[in-house]
């Protein structure tokens, strides 16, 4: 498995600074992840849903840790570039 796309769509909220889509092998694709600035770094959060008891649920979400670091690591790296794109812009 290969992510072969993402796109990344910057948001001026408090803590979420982009949204991001991802395809996976140029034929499945999941949109809605979160980037996030946390207390230290910036993190990926997984497309969610609210439940009816108000807690969330993630949609769709990695198995195993390896899957979920490639997934950190294209998204992120996507995102620094788009910010860094903006950066020049200015």
């Amino acid at each position: 498995m290969e992510i072969t796309d993402v796109r990344i769509f910057p948001v001026d909220e408090k803590r979420v600074k982009a949204y991001a889509s991802i395809v996976f092998d140029d034929c499945f694709i999941v949109r809605d992840l979160k980037v996030i600035q946390g207390d230290n770094k910036f993190f990926v959060a997984m497309p969610s849903k609210k439940m009816k008891d108000g807690s969330f649920r993630d949609t769709v979400h990695p198995l195993n840790n390896a899957t979920r670091q490639m997934i950190e690591d294209s998204v992120l790296g996507a995102y620094e570039l788009e910010m860094s794109k903006a950066q020049e812009a200015l």
